[in-house]
């Protein structure tokens, strides 16, 4: 057994391929991303598993599927893969400068609110990093950071998984909005209880901001009075137009109120303190390595954020809601 595995000439570009047709489940899509021919793709596996003496994939199944022990040389590969990207990270975290590609993950709730305040000053700032956006569910960040296809997530947190490694930035308040005729004009800030629940509107199921908002209210959402009309919502810019024509009220965070014109600025109440919100972080996977980026963008981010959110003392009166265990985070 020991000279076979001496005898085993595997490369990286095999394990690459074998990544790609497990992430596919198809050989000519997996071929097309690492840009070789079908043939060869194939080929190259095909040597791998005959080094190896086991199959990988069951090429009988459509799509096609690992084998058992095909699984085990999968996880495997994942991690030589994730070590080799490692060791080339920790080399050019020696350059002084901050630069080199960083792939972000960010959540649609926190992603046109957040970017505008920092984006381009980060990118003057460091002219020689290239940054790679994409918006994207809680668990597909955390999935894609697993898999090596993302560095960094930008979303609530904690999340309570001991593969990811997480770096507080700052609580974001919630806040109530809507038409103003909805809302308790004599109180300054409200108190969960003085929101009506018939008048009450929230994202499509499986956003954290709609569980959080269940989570604040103890809402039973079953027994609500059904509205006129069903809206599913997965937008936060959706759900304030509607709530705005229909006399209705929902719970934003902080940041998306900056786009509001001044009549909508009529129908914003903040809660009594303390005030419920959620904490936003930047998460990694544990072998994260590029440091300088990482707290490159985490200074970007806090300098560009808006001085009610940068105050100490805010901290003093905002309570963060338990993050929900429901999946689909966003």
């Amino acid at each position: 057994m020991f000279a076979l595995i001496l005898s085993i000439q595997m490369n990286f570009q095999q394990l690459e391929y074998i990544v790609a047709v497990d992430r596919y489940r198809h050989f000519v899509t997996a071929a097309r991303h690492c840009h070789v021919t079908q043939a060869t793709l194939s080929m190259m596996i095909r040597k791998l598993e005959d080094e190896l003496g086991v199959k990988i994939f069951d090429r009988s199944k459509h799509p096609v599927v690992p084998t058992e022990t095909g699984l085990r040389v999968l996880e495997q590969a994942r991690n030589i893969l994730r070590e080799a990207v490692r060791l080339r990270n920790l080399i050019h975290e020696h350059i002084t400068t901050p630069q080199g590609d960083l792939r972000l993950g960010i959540i649609p709730t926190l992603a046109p609110y957040l970017l505008p305040l920092f984006l381009n000053r980060f990118l003057t700032r460091y002219p020689l990093v290239r940054l790679h956006i994409s918006e994207l569910t809680t668990d597909v960040i955390i999935q894609r950071l697993k898999n090596n296809q993302l560095d960094v997530g930008l979303l609530a947190v904690p999340l309570n998984d001991p593969d990811i490694t997480e770096l507080p930035l700052f609580v974001e308040e919630f806040v109530v909005f809507g038409n103003a005729s909805a809302l308790h004009l004599k109180k300054k800030f409200l108190l969960p209880a003085d929101l009506d629940l018939n008048r009450l509107w929230l994202l499509e199921e499986g956003h954290c901001l709609r569980n959080q908002v269940i989570n604040l209210c103890e809402l039973k959402i079953r027994e609500r009075k059904i509205h006129q009309f069903n809206l599913t919502a997965s937008g936060l810019e959706t759900l304030k137009k509607v709530v705005a024509l229909n006399r209705g009220i929902t719970i934003l965070p902080y940041l998306a109120l900056r786009d509001l014109s001044a009549s909508q600025r009529k129908g914003i109440r903040f809660f009594q303190p303390p005030a419920p919100a959620r904490q936003i972080g930047l998460v990694s996977f544990r072998f994260f390595v590029k440091e300088r980026l990482l707290d490159a963008l985490r200074s970007e981010i806090i300098r560009n954020l808006p001085p009610r959110m940068r105050s100490r003392s805010q901290h003093q009166v905002i309570e963060v809601l338990p993050f929900p265990s429901a999946k689909g985070h966003t």
